[in-house]
């Protein structure tokens, strides 16, 4: 499926709006979840969001968090 979609201004940010076909393929709907993640080549990837992303990325934040200073030392 490809579909191009317009970006939109929303309130004072800017957007996009998924059709139906979108959020159909991707089995999600209002007030759902979707993760957004870097894919190869400089594109992205959206996916549905669930319980188990949401608890992996919980957990690397809180790493980064803790490690803060040790991350930076070492990306130098």
């Amino acid at each position: 499926m490809v579909l191009e979609l317009k970006l939109r201004k929303i309130g004072n940010s800017v957007g996009i709006v998924l059709p139906r076909e979108a959020l159909t393929h991707l089995n999600v709907g209002e007030g759902d979840t979707v993760c957004v993640t870097d894919a190869a080549g400089g594109s992205l990837r959206l996916s549905p969001g669930t319980a188990e992303s949401r608890r992996q990325l919980e957990a690397a934040q809180n790493v980064i968090r803790f490690y803060r200073n040790a991350l930076r030392e070492l990306s130098k």
